[in-house]
């Protein structure tokens, strides 16, 4: 097994799902790569994508359809306008036209050229597409890919995760690896991830790119609580962010980013100030999510707020502040979310919510038991406790959309993660009787057993129970 960098679990996204929108889109992007290898952009006559299973279903609500067109486009998530996505797409669909890599215009009816098949799905894995280049000779190129999560690609021969992945010095794969070489070498969790980053860059450039996350998170914090209204897709969801804001600030004005993370710092630190704060930072984040918006995948979009919130909470309510803090949190966030991408899954397609929210709520749970001094047995305890209280959690967004019961689910992941965090601090890890790894099994084998009317098709739960049709 290989290892992954925590820099693939916790990264730059775009809402509203990294299965739904950005694994399509970085399929679109792997598509162009295969057309260039073996043609060029101006022998394409058409192009065309059909979408299968849990991404055809659930397709229209997540932006599915929008991500295959813009990344045949040749438009990268990280950098494009997100305010343009929406005028991009109507272009297409008005012209009738597409640029195909950016540069060769050809033709694209959606409906004909784009379709979402959700009478079928392709057996490998339930977020499955199909992509095919015909060119002007006749000739046709076709290729398979799915989204298993977090963004990740993969076809049936090669998978996305193998290209980002290597061998680190000190492998950890479960737990009982991170306990046994912190316990061999003397160090603590986020040391013992330090080394293991350097297998992909140097020390310097881990801290970095650890600071860069951050400022995309107060970032994103920061214009989530700036925007009122609806949210977009017909559900007529309203934003809750910026009022809760503006009522915890006791209508306070501030001119920036950064005055009004410092004029949130001075607020009352009482219990249910903080509890609310808590909310807010996860609604804000969720609510950009569900706009299209750009935001930090940890793991996944629709888990998206939670990481966020805690860390937020540890940098405006707590003693550990501090980019070193801050560097230390992510690093550990991040390895727990690979254990559970190579055990287990973080695709609510195939393990419901618990793989997004559960697996979230573990992650921020243990990196904030890092930077509290917690030890490494008392880290993957609070992991432990986070995911065992999301186990068998349902995927059933109504609608189709990241909105019902999507958002709140993430305010909640916060605070059973801050929850599991405190409670870890104050035990024993000698006289737990459940391990991470066993609850990492636990999940996986909920997974397998769970009902696919429950894995993100909006065919069970709260999907079925509002009855709105897919917006």
């Amino acid at each position: 097994m290989k290892s992954i960098s925590v820099f693939e679990i916790i990264k730059v996204g775009i809402g509203p799902s990294s299965s739904h929108t950005m694994g399509p889109w970085n399929a679109a992007e792997m598509f162009l790569d295969l057309i260039r290898k073996q043609h060029n952009l101006t022998d394409v006559k058409e192009v065309f994508v059909e979408f299968f299973g849990s991404l055809a279903k659930t397709g229209i609500g997540h932006g599915t359809d929008i991500a295959g067109m813009l990344g045949l486009s040749g438009e990268d998530f990280e950098v494009i306008d997100t305010t343009k996505i929406n005028s991009k797409v109507a272009a297409i669909k008005s012209a009738l036209s597409l640029k195909l890599g950016g540069e060769v215009d050809i033709p694209f009816v959606y409906g004909h050229h784009l379709i979402l098949n959700m009478a079928k799905n392709l057996d490998f894995h339930p977020n499955g597409m199909i992509f095919k280049a015909v060119f002007n000779d006749g000739t046709e190129l076709e290729q398979d890919y799915y989204s298993i999560g977090g963004g990740f690609v993969t076809t049936k021969e090669e998978t996305s995760v193998d290209e980002v992945a290597t061998t680190t010095k000190y492998p950890c794969h479960s737990g009982e690896d991170v306990e046994k070489y912190c316990k061999q070498l003397g160090l603590s969790f986020s040391d013992l991830i330090y080394v293991n980053e350097e297998a992909w860059r140097t020390r310097e450039q881990t801290e970095a790119q650890a600071l860069s996350i951050w400022e995309n998170i107060k970032d994103c914090v920061y214009k989530g609580i700036s925007q009122e209204g609806i949210l977009p897709g017909g559900l007529r969801v309203v934003r809750r962010a910026a009022a809760l804001n503006r009522k915890l600030l006791g209508g306070k004005i501030y001119p920036n980013r950064d005055e009004w993370f410092e004029a949130v710092v001075k607020t009352e630190a009482s219990f249910d100030n903080i509890n609310k704060w808590i909310s807010c930072f996860a609604l804000a984040v969720n609510e950009e999510n569900a706009s299209f918006g750009r935001i930090i995948t940890a793991p996944t979009n629709g888990a998206s707020g939670i990481i966020p919130a805690v860390l937020m909470y540890s940098q405006t309510f707590t003693q550990f502040t501090g980019n070193e803090n801050i560097i230390r949190f992510l690093l550990v966030a991040g390895e727990i979310g690979t254990l559970f991408k190579k055990n287990a899954t973080i695709s609510a397609a195939m393990g419901g919510c618990q793989a997004e929210t559960g697996v979230s709520s573990a992650m921020a749970a243990a990196g904030l038991t890092e930077i509290m001094g917690g030890s490494t047995g008392q880290v993957l305890m609070a992991a432990e406790i986070a995911m065992e209280h999301h186990l068998g959690l349902t995927c059933d967004p109504v609608g189709g959309l990241v909105q019902i019961p999507c958002i709140e689910r993430n305010s909640m992941g916060a605070i059973k993660a801050i929850t599991a965090a405190n409670i870890a601090i104050e035990s024993d890890p000698a006289n737990a009787r459940v391990t991470l790894d066993e609850v990492i099994q636990t999940m996986w084998e909920t997974a397998q057993s769970m009902n696919e009317r429950f894995k993100e098709t909006s065919e069970g739960g709260l999907a079925i129970a509002v009855n709105i049709a897919e917006c």
